[in-house]
């Protein structure tokens, strides 16, 4: 089959094309340059970075004859307000396209293509038939979400809890830049964490379905005005996150009953996290790291999906 359905993805983070042709998607991305020491950069930065990337993203495809539709993330969340300019690089090239090209262009958020990657990754695609719940886990969000299916959507997402204060991504990346780590610091933390053989154990702070994150940033610095080793410090940030999302899934399973979960983002693609939460729970599922963290595949999925929702419709 030809890869033949686009999408793409300008986030805060990295720039991503992916190509899908029904079973099999293909990704390119890059990540945004960040200065030693930075935690991300700024919306001007980002829009400078995603047009000067796409081009070089574009080169690691390679393009069939054809395109019979694209789609782009053009915003975070499908939420009233939801706006990132770093979103308009990837809209205004995927409408180019289609215009060039004359196929269709389908708007969707980058959130949802974060769910459509890790359901694809899963390939549990067909959970988009029915309500299940998903996590989109990252450095701007730590979100638990009712998933139900939508017409012109493909997804409609209910947020079930989410994080009031610091998102897991930021206390990652806050921790990584304490230790020493470049800029995403998520795989560097991760290869500390594993070291460590003691037993510290973190306490999740919830209310209700929503957690708060901030406590276990003083916390780390607390560890690390004590002198404690860094791979402590790296598994005690890396259980607080784990301990934390547990206690949202379980949460969320109470309120909605035994549903699959599926887990997204770039902090989900996390293998120590995985692991412990794949022991605790049942009918739970991961993506691949390359499909959890930032990509364009789940928006490539989604052109696909929509055209034949639209195919559907003609033929009916």
């Amino acid at each position: 089959m030809s890869l033949d359905f686009l999408g793409l993805d300008t986030s805060n983070y990295t720039t991503s094309a992916a190509l899908y042709d029904g079973e099999r998607a293909v990704n390119s991305s890059m990540l945004l340059p960040v200065k030693q020491g930075e935690a991300g950069v700024r919306q001007s930065d980002a829009v400078f970075h995603h047009t000067r990337q796409l081009p070089e993203v574009f080169k690691g495809l390679e393009f069939p004859s054809s395109l019979r539709a694209v789609a782009a993330s053009v915003r975070p969340r499908n939420v009233k307000g939801s706006y990132m300019p770093c979103f308009l690089c990837g809209q205004g090239a995927a409408e180019m396209i289609a215009m060039t090209h004359g196929i269709p262009c389908y708007h969707t958020s980058h959130q949802i293509g974060h769910i459509l990657a890790a359901l694809y990754s899963a390939k549990r695609l067909d959970m988009t038939d029915e309500p299940f719940i998903a996590f989109h886990v990252s450095g701007g969000t730590t979100d638990c979400l009712y998933c139900t299916p939508h017409r012109d959507d493909i997804l409609e997402v209910r947020e079930i809890g989410t994080s009031l204060d610091l998102k897991a991504g930021q206390l990652i990346d806050r921790t990584g830049l304490m230790l020493g780590l470049d800029f995403p610091c998520g795989i560097a933390l991760e290869k500390l964490a594993v070291s460590y053989e003691g037993k510290i154990k973190a306490q999740p702070v919830m209310k209700g379905g929503n957690c708060c994150l901030s406590g276990f940033e003083n916390k780390v610095q607390q560890l690390l005005r004590e002198g404690h080793p860094r791979e402590e410090i790296a598994y005690y940030t890396l259980d607080a996150v784990y301990r934390t999302v547990l206690s949202m899934t379980r949460h969320a399973l109470d309120e909605y009953g035994s549903l699959p979960v599926i887990y997204a983002g770039g902090v989900m693609s996390d293998k120590l996290i995985q692991q412990r939460l794949a022991q605790g729970l049942d009918n739970v599922y991961f993506s691949e790291p390359q499909f959890s963290r930032d990509n364009a595949a789940g928006i490539a999925v989604f052109a696909y999906l929509m055209s034949q929702r639209r195919q559907q419709a003609r033929d009916q």
